[in-house]
């Protein structure tokens, strides 16, 4: 911690000099920056870590899932605030189905008996853990199912463990599978075994990666004991989120719903989540093969992958009704454009308390509504209209906020500016994500905000991290003077999924951690005492969040010039447009040494006699891919990137330009959706992010090339990088006329 300090501290002396010279806002004149700058500081002013914990404690005190009475209180509580603040607040209600268990049953038949407990008990250090009206341990969207069968131990339960299993002659057809949580989001694991044949699906926490192996348990530590339980959705969302019965509609009352069978994104097999204190009995029943060395967690049995003896029997019924999600919505009306909206939003609802997830984003989002309300009050009129939203029923798969963008698509088409997303918040550093139009916007504010522990900025933490980290000298040196943040590349997993991928209205996602490990995520123990001792103690991160996201509102609320810049956007393409280059020829090298092999039979020859083999299939040949009419486009791109640029540094000047610029810039983005979509899911239209068909919550960047090619359909990928060219193309064209006023 003290290297961090010091390497921060370093960093910040050659970074004010430089900075300093530098006192204008991007998107600001100088004068009109030190306006800002007097307003952002009488913001801050007005924040509160003794009212973010308030908002913690008092929002976290009961569970308050989708459906719940709880939740229904919460969305009241929040609604009220927001009235009080002085903003334009309503519920919006929409009608959503949600599963919720009515039999829970896990049983180990052979060759002993074992009953799984599924149950997280309460703790007398953690006053919450033990109330009444908790939703039980299960997964969401998961099928009704009474199967019974042999039991496989599958690692992560990911497309190349099912490859290693074909290798040791091992079939799920049939059969039960147990995965671990970790290295993907947790529906990819069910859907995977049910797409190679198995009949029901186990998800539990190896204490490796969660659990004693980490550290203390809770509840003297932070970390999963032995019957901690992971809830969450494995609801087939990478095809689309929200109601499965209403796509691409908002689900209001009287909408035409899909029958539930008919809906694709619910999945056909039984899932469940279990402590690793359940999946120990099941495991050490296990024979067949010793697991491979890197598949063997922490638990004291020697890891089989089976099938061998263990038979389970595995029961699971839901009640599948449809429930009322409220959304509230809060606006001030902006003073010059008020048809020019920035959204902000945080979810209320949780799996049980949620203290960290969602209530410490939200408690961040309902601080910066307060301050911007006294601002107001004080006479502070933000040029564009703020709209914060507060999501009901994220959790169960983006339900609240994915129906109403589908039920606002047009309005929010021509209105929204973007949308500022948060979820839960910790204690660390800063993690941003989003639209790479808007990074060196992020950069401008991360170097506003100080980080509460360091006194640096929190830019000048961040990088100092990534020094440390570095894996070289050089790699240091190049990290030490870096000067813009990198916005990581956003997949799906929270509210701005609809906004993003759906209709390509910028976004960011932000949040602190990095030091706020532990196993709560998710389970009975997320709570007001837990965060309190393990996470922000005393809520100076979430005081960090509402500085560094009320900072991106209100400039976007109040920019003379809409502070968008493409040319980041250009580099950023290119280097996802290298990644796929590589990734093919990569493919191309192995498949041929491969293939190789096979045909002198020395792939046979080789492998560990033990091991059971089927004969090796030749891989594809990988074919060159013609990158020429894609590398133009984003030569273009670029060019048109600085023309705009240019524009937006004479619009500062000139109002007449600026008020024509600001209309049509923040509709710039939308130029990169794809009309028909991406393969196999058209509800995701982002020709350059969007969550893997494999990996759930991971991004997959230029998805359409980069998976088509993961998954051998050349045709497929050709047709892609057509695609995405002519996309590029379009925000060339468009970026060009907005740089001409047209």
């Amino acid at each position: 911690m003290k290297m961090i300090r010091t390497l921060g501290v370093l960093c910040l002396v050659g970074y004010s000099a430089s900075y300093a010279q530098n006192a204008t806002i991007k998107g600001f004149t100088a004068a009109s920056s030190a306006n800002q700058s007097q307003t952002e500081q009488q913001f801050d002013q007005q924040l509160s870590n003794v009212n973010v914990g308030q908002y913690v404690k008092e929002l976290s005190a009961h569970p308050h899932h989708l459906g719940s009475a709880g939740g229904k209180a919460v969305a009241q509580a929040v609604l009220q605030k927001f009235k009080e603040y002085g903003w334009d607040a309503k519920i919006e209600t929409y009608q959503v189905l949600f599963p919720t268990p009515k039999t829970r049953l896990l049983e180990l038949t052979y060759p002993t008996k074992y009953t799984a407990q599924l149950k997280e008990p309460a703790f007398a250090e953690d006053a919450t853990s033990g109330q009444e009206g908790q939703l039980p341990t299960y997964n969401a969207w998961g099928a009704d199912g009474d199967v019974s069968g042999e039991l496989v131990f599958v690692n992560y339960g990911l497309p190349d463990d099912y490859l290693k299993l074909e290798k040791l002659g091992i079939d799920v057809k049939g059969k039960i599978v147990i995965a671990k949580y970790g290295r993907s989001w947790r529906g990819i694991k069910p859907k995977v075994a049910y797409e190679h044949g198995a009949i029901g699906c186990i998800i539990y926490s190896d204490p490796k990666d969660d659990g004693f192996y980490q550290g203390e348990v809770y509840p003297k530590g932070p970390f999963k004991n032995d019957q901690t339980v992971q809830r969450g959705s494995v609801m087939d969302m990478v095809i689309y989120p929200g109601d499965p019965l209403t796509p691409n509609i908002g689900a209001t009352a009287k909408a035409k719903r899909l029958d539930r069978a008919d809906a694709k994104t619910i999945l056909k097999i039984p899932v469940l989540p279990i402590s690793y204190g359940d999946a120990l009995p099941l495991l050490s029943a296990l024979g067949g093969p010793v697991a491979p060395a890197e598949w063997r967690g922490a638990l004291p049995i020697t890891y089989h992958v089976g099938p061998g003896k263990a038979k389970v029997h595995l029961k699971i019924e839901h009640n599948w009704d449809l429930v009322p999600a409220y959304n509230v919505i809060a606006k001030i009306k902006g003073s010059q454009y008020p048809n020019q909206w920035v959204i902000r939003g945080n979810h209320h609802d949780a799996w049980v308390n949620g203290a960290s997830d969602p209530v410490s984003g939200l408690a961040a989002e309902l601080e910066e509504a307060r301050a911007i309300g006294l601002l107001v009050k004080g006479g502070y009129k933000p040029k564009r209209t703020l709209v914060y939203c507060v999501w009901d029923g994220e959790e169960p798969s983006l339900l609240g906020s994915t129906e109403w963008v589908e039920d606002h698509a047009q309005e929010l088409s021509e209105k929204a500016v973007a949308y500022i997303n948060s979820d839960g918040n910790g204690r660390g550093f800063l993690e941003a994500g989003g639209s790479h139009a808007l990074e060196n916007f992020t950069s401008e504010i991360a170097k506003d905000v100080k980080d509460p522990l360091t006194g640096v900025s929190v830019f000048e933490r961040k990088r100092a991290k990534e020094a440390l980290n570095a894996s070289s000298a050089k790699a240091q040196k190049t990290a030490l003077t870096k000067d813009t943040l990198t916005l990581s590349a956003l997949g799906t997993g929270s509210d701005y999924s609809a906004f993003l991928q759906h209709l390509g209205i910028p976004s960011l996602n932000l949040c602190y951690g990095g030091e706020d490990a532990g196993g709560d995520y998710h389970s009975i123990y997320d709570s007001y005492d837990d965060y309190v001792r393990f996470k922000d103690s005393t809520f100076v991160y979430g005081v960090a969040l509402a500085k560094t996201a009320g900072r991106a509102v209100l400039r976007l609320a109040d920019a003379e010039v809409l502070p968008f810049d493409f040319v980041n956007l250009s580099g950023v393409i290119s280097q996802y447009e290298t990644e796929i280059k590589q990734l093919a020829d990569q493919m191309r090298e192995k498949y041929s040494t491969d293939n190789q092999l096979i045909a002198s039979n020395i792939y046979q020859l080789a492998a560990d006699p033990k091991e059971k083999f089927t004969a090796p299939v030749k891989n594809p040949e990988v074919p060159a891919f013609d990158f020429s009419a894609f590398d133009q486009a984003l030569s273009r791109l670029k060019i048109s990137a600085v023309k705009l640029n240019e524009t937006s540094t004479k619009a500062l000047a000139d109002p007449k330009l600026a008020s024509a610029f600001n209309k049509t810039v923040y509709q710039a983005e939308k130029s990169l959706l794809i009309s028909a979509g991406l393969p196999k899911r058209p509800w995701y239209r982002h020709s350059i992010y969007a969550p893997g068909f494999y990996t759930g919550y991971g991004v997959k960047t230029l998805p359409g090339i980069r998976e088509a090619i993961e998954q051998h359909n050349w045709e497929e990928a050709k047709q892609q990088i057509s695609a995405a060219q002519q996309v590029i193309d379009q925000l060339s064209k468009q970026l060009e006329n907005i740089a001409l006023g047209q």
